[in-house]
């Protein structure tokens, strides 16, 4: 059985996807430190989850090999512009669903383009390497130690384009308990952002999202020849 590897992530965000996640790479054994547009918050979350430290949105770009945004989708793609000298090389983690109330539900936002948000930060940080992860599921899954439903551990879907950064991604999740689940390159990203808003619509509704996507093998005869 191999070695969990220990990785050093930088956290962009004090909020509570930068919480629930921050948290639970460092029961995973990482290394974090938190990174916010104010000192004291990010001082206090940092203590919160037993980080290594904090300091400021430069100084978390900057501090290991996986950086997570974890920032409102309306201010992320001018943050990540601002950081992209410090971002040069790294993996990107992009978390962040753009979402905004619509009147039937949830909707998903195209503020600065149509394309999708993870895409839109791959343009503003050239040499970093964007993947698309851990946004699906509401923060506090993440809150829990190896979530696991119905007997079986979460499933985390994600995207990239480099295999680097997709190697390092799916390593973070195994190291949280969970099953990485590749879903292709940065360009179906965007099916990913939607997946979640759809979720988020179905909850609010009163439904449940799972049910929606029944398994082939419990369908009688879908893995016939």
């Amino acid at each position: 059985m191999g070695t969990k590897r220990s990785s050093r992530i930088g956290v962009l965000g004090t909020g509570a996807m930068a919480a629930a996640l921050g948290g639970a790479f460092v029961r995973a054994g990482h290394e974090v430190l938190v990174g916010g547009r104010g000192a004291q918050r990010a001082r206090g979350l940092a203590e919160a989850i037993g980080a290594r430290g904090s300091g400021t949105l430069a100084e978390a770009a900057g501090f290991g090999e996986a950086v997570l945004v974890a920032l409102p989708a309306e201010v992320a793609g001018e943050a990540v512009a601002a950081l992209a000298g410090e971002l040069e090389g790294r993996a990107l983690l992009d978390c962040t669903v753009p979402m905004a109330p619509g009147g039937g539900g949830p909707a998903l936002t195209t503020a600065g383009g149509a394309d999708s948000l993870a895409r839109r930060l791959a343009s503003a940080a050239p040499g970093a390497h964007v993947v698309k992860v851990f946004g699906i599921c509401h923060e506090s899954i993440w809150t829990m130690a190896g979530p696991r439903f119905e007997g079986a551990p979460l499933g985390v879907p994600y995207c990239a384009d480099d295999p680097g950064a997709a190697e390092l991604a799916a390593a973070l999740v195994a190291s949280m308990g969970c099953v990485p689940v590749p879903c292709g390159g940065l360009e179906r990203a965007g099916l990913l952002e939607a997946t979640a808003v759809f979720a988020v619509g179905v909850w609010w509704a009163g439904g449940e999202a799972r049910h929606v996507f029944p398994s082939p093998a419990l369908a009688p005869g879908a893995l016939d020849d």
